[in-house]
C-alpha cells in the first residue's frame, strides 16, 4: 500500500465496512488510536481517511465521544465526488461491463472550442463513445473528451477498463474536482440504439467538467443515464 494512497485505501475499506453494515448505523468506530494499530500507520493518515468519510456522510466526528457511523442508503450515482463507473459498479456489488464503440482522434470540434479554451488546430482531443453494462442491461451511453496533451497512448482497451485508472496510476496525474450540471432531457435516436429504454423514457444527463490539481480542464463527459435506473444523491453538511 503506497504512501500516497493508504489513506484513500483505508477510507475505501472503512466505508465498504459501513455499506455493508460491518459497522452498525448510530455506532462508534474504533478510535483513532485503535485505527492507528490497526492499519499500521500514522494519526495524520488515519484523519485524513476519516476527514473523507465525514466529508462523504459516512460519519459524523463528535468531539470527546469518536466517529459516529451515520445510516447510508446505497445509492447508485454520487453527486459530490468523482466516481468512475467502474468504482461505482465495485462500490454496488453490481456486474458491469463497459462497450467501446468508438475512440477517434480530431482537433478540438468547434462545438467544443469554448469548453477547452482552445483554438480548433492547437489542441487534439480525444472522442470517446462507451455503452455502460450494469447486471445485464444498457444504462449509460458516456460521451468523453480528453485533451491528448494530457491523456496521451489512450487505446480501446484502456477505455474499457478505467480511464481514470490509467490517468492517475500510469500517467501520475491528480484528478482534483469537477464542475457538474444535470439535466433531464428526451432520449436521441442515438440512445434509443444503445441503451435498454422503455416506452416514453427520459434520460438523465450529467455534464462534467474535470479539472486536475493544476486547475487544468482536461475532459469533458456528457453522461446520459436510463432515469429509471438512477437516483442522485448528496450529502450536505453545514459549515459554521
Amino acid at each position: 500500500m503506497s504512501t500516497k494512497r493508504k489513506y484513500l485505501d483505508i477510507y475505501e475499506e472503512i466505508a465498504h465496512g459501513i455499506r455493508s453494515e460491518q459497522f452498525k448505523p448510530h455506532a462508534l468506530l474504533p478510535s483513532e488510536h485503535e485505527l492507528t494499530s490497526m492499519y499500521d500507520t500514522s494519526r495524520e493518515t488515519i484523519r485524513k481517511a476519516l476527514n473523507l468519510l465525514s466529508e462523504h456522510g459516512y460519519i459524523q466526528k463528535i468531539q470527546g465521544k469518536g466517529s459516529v457511523v451515520l445510516e447510508t442508503g446505497r445509492f447508485d450515482f454520487p453527486v459530490s465526488g468523482l466516481v468512475s463507473f467502474k468504482e461505482l459498479a465495485e462500490q454496488t456489488g453490481s456486474n458491469s461491463k463497459t462497450l467501446v464503440h468508438s475512440l477517434t482522434l480530431s482537433p478540438v470540434p468547434a462545438a467544443l472550442q469554448h469548453v477547452f479554451e482552445a483554438e480548433e488546430e492547437a489542441e487534439q482531443v480525444w472522442e470517446v463513445k462507451r455503452q455502460r453494462k450494469m447486471d445485464g442491461e444498457n444504462i449509460v451511453l458516456d460521451i468523453d473528451y480528453l485533451l491528448e496533451r494530457w491523456v496521451p497512448g489512450l487505446t480501446e482497451d484502456i477505455c474499457a477498463d478505467s480511464i481514470y485508472d490509467y490517468v492517475e496510476n500510469k500517467l501520475e496525474l491528480v484528478i482534483s474536482f469537477a464542475r457538474k450540471e444535470i439535466t433531464i432531457e428526451k432520449p436521441t435516436h442515438e440512445d434509443g440504439q444503445l441503451l435498454d429504454l422503455y416506452p416514453d423514457s427520459s434520460i438523465a444527463v450529467v455534464r462534467n467538467y474535470v479539472y486536475l490539481d493544476n486547475a487544468e480542464l482536461f475532459q469533458y463527459t456528457e453522461s446520459r443515464h436510463r432515469s429509471d435506473k438512477f437516483r442522485f444523491i448528496d450529502f450536505a453538511r453545514r459549515h459554521r
